[in-house]
């Protein structure tokens, strides 16, 4: 096992020179594995803000409190008593369709509205408070079918004037993020298979140039795995730092954005932050452009070594 081990180490060494002995040749190809990686980790990045961002949108009340979940909103009547209000939000606790029920009084709401540009001048002006007490319910299912179901239940509650959902808003929102995950896993698979041919060409002459090399190591009795497998370490680590370029890429993709949408957010009230790849993103994004280079290492050796593969 020891030996094992010395050799794969013996081999990460040998990839790593010969990706110094090249340093220009090593920087095109990262380079160019990096931008084909950066763009559905781009892709990927914008289309879980894109998710957060319109999922706050959609459950954006009057009370501008904002969650990435959806949200069912009962406004009461306005002269429910409070006492009412307050033992309904305790009954629609215990419903098993509901996770939490939260309850906003009619001063709270009258508050938040006065801090809103524009409408503390015209609420000001108004002899009484407009506004009802609330309670924002958030359900355990989020399709649209179950949204739909409960939303009709709440609306045959007594001292419930209104219950807003926008269940065809929903439905658009989940069928838009659909196609924005189906695009986003078509760009990967495409530039996946180019950061292959990459890898494939990159080892191919790799192999041509160390053919004499090659052979005297086959003649000595050097095994199959033994010759392919700093080549295969090679097209590894071609990939991992063409991933780490990638997201760098990313990073300052975020970085050059997050100014300009806030300030989108702030015109439009609505607090909007850019943020980059995940933990778990970064190293799905690594250990993808890995594999990757792995098996276009793997498929030019078995072309042009003409033995099967082994590690």
């Amino acid at each position: 096992m020891k030996t094992w081990f010395q050799q794969h180490i013996n081999a990460a060494r040998l990839a790593i020179r010969r990706l110094a002995a090249t340093p220009l040749n090593t920087l095109l190809a990262v380079l160019a594995i990096g931008i084909a990686l950066a763009l559905p980790a781009g892709g990927q990045m914008l289309l879980a803000n894109a998710q957060q961002i319109l999922g706050q949108g959609a459950t954006q009340q009057t009370t501008k409190r904002a969650t990435p979940r959806v949200q069912i909103s009962l406004y009461l009547n306005v002269d429910a008593e409070r006492g009412s209000a307050e033992s309904l939000a305790t009954t629609l606790g215990k419903n098993p369709a509901i996770k939490s029920v939260e309850f906003i009084d009619r001063e709270t709401t009258l508050q938040r509205m006065r801090q809103t540009a524009g409408l503390k001048e015209v609420i000001d002006a108004l002899p009484n408070n407009p506004f009802p007490d609330a309670l924002v319910i958030t359900p355990n299912d989020e399709s649209a079918e179950a949204l739909e179901s409960l939303a009709a239940e709440l609306r045959s509650l007594s001292k419930i004037d209104h219950v807003q959902l926008d269940s065809a808003w929903i439905k658009r929102l989940d069928a838009l993020l659909k196609v924005g995950r189906t695009f986003v896993a078509l760009l990967a698979t495409l530039l996946g298979i180019g950061l292959i041919a990459i890898t494939f060409n990159i080892i191919r002459l790799q192999v041509m140039t160390m053919r004499a090399e090659i052979e005297v190591s086959q003649l000595l009795g050097a095994t199959d795995g033994y010759i392919r497998r700093p080549f295969l370490y090679f097209g590894s680590m071609l990939g991992i730092l063409g991933g780490l370029l990638a997201w760098s890429l990313v990073l300052a993709a975020t970085a050059t954005l997050s100014r300009p949408i806030s300030t989108l957010g702030e015109l439009y009230g609505t607090p909007l932050v850019l943020t980059s790849l995940g933990q778990q993103d970064v190293l799905v994004l690594l250990a993808a452009a890995a594999g990757l280079g792995w098996v276009g290492a793997a498929l030019s050796l078995r072309q042009h070594l003409r033995a099967p593969t082994n590690g």
